[in-house]
Formats: C-alpha cells, structure tokens, sequence
C-alpha cells in the first residue's frame, strides 16, 4: 500500500513540506457541468436572470476561489497562481453549461486544487443566480482533466469527462 503524503508514520495529518522541491511550471485543467431546465439556460444565455451576468460573476468567483484554495482545504500549501482561466460553454443538449477552468504557478507544488476549486465555484455561483427559477439544477462531472510539472510529469485523464 501507497503511504499516503498527508498522513505522518503515526496517522496524524500534516502538511507537506515542499520547501526542497524545484520550481518548475505548474499547469492544472479542470472540468465540470451544470444541468438545467432549457428555460434558465435561456435566461442565461439572454441575460435576463434577476441577479445579473450569470456566466461574468462566475467566472470572477472561480478565479477569486482559486486564489483563496489554501484557506478553504486544511493542506493546501498557499500558492502565488500566475494565471487562472475560465471559460463556459452553454450546452443544449444537456441542456445547461460546461465549465472549464485552468490554474497555473511557477513553483514547487501543483495547482491541481485550484484548477477543482475554481470549477467547483463556477457552477456553484451559477446555481446560485438562477436558483430562484430553477432548483432543481444538477452539478456534476467535476474532474481534473490533466496536469503538467513537477516530479511526477505529465498526466491526463483517460476517459472524457464534463463533455
């Protein structure tokens, strides 16, 4: 069994010290879905939900959310992100929207967590302004998609998810 890196030899949680780790380029890319009604997903795309621009105040709270990952998750190193993107696909074949997010850093740790953070917050800030037309909005298929730096390399999921 894989010791895992967050746990101590006696099962205490730790943070890991990366303080000897190189800086090498970080880049991490995440995905998830919002499904909706084809009405909200209308009033989105026409901008006509009471609170605003649905899609431009979540695409401000993933990237607030990414830069704030280290206080909301007990381990998470904090980390000076260089970029944060954001982008959404309106879908009607779900019908709803597809959010990908990508989280990038010069350093020693991965920003795998900011990347799941920022779309997490996405699609929670959109059920947010169209809750009060639509409750029964659905989140899922929140995954990182791939990764890049670090010892450990290159990875990239196998199986499509959030498409």
């Amino acid at each position: 069994m894989t010791r895992m890196s967050h746990i101590d030899e006696s099962g205490v949680a730790k943070m890991v010290d990366v303080s000897s780790k190189q800086h090498t380029v970080r880049v991490a890319t995440a995905r998830g879905v919002i499904s909706m009604d084809t009405a909200t997903l209308e009033a989105i795309r026409a901008n006509g939900i009471e609170k605003g621009d649905v899609l431009g105040v979540a695409r401000i709270a993933a990237i607030m959310a990414a830069k704030r990952t280290s206080e909301i998750i007990p381990l998470c190193h904090q980390i000076s992100l260089t970029d944060v993107r954001v982008d959404f696909s309106l879908d009607e074949s779900l019908p709803g929207v597809r959010v990908e997010t990508q989280a990038r850093t010069t350093g020693p740790t991965g920003v795998e967590m900011e990347a799941l953070t920022a779309a997490s917050v996405a699609l929670l800030t959109i059920y947010d302004m169209a809750k009060a037309i639509d409750r029964g909005m659905i989140i899922n298929r929140i995954a990182l998609v791939e990764k890049s730096g670090g010892v450990s390399g290159d990875w990239m999921r196998s199986e499509a998810v959030g498409d």
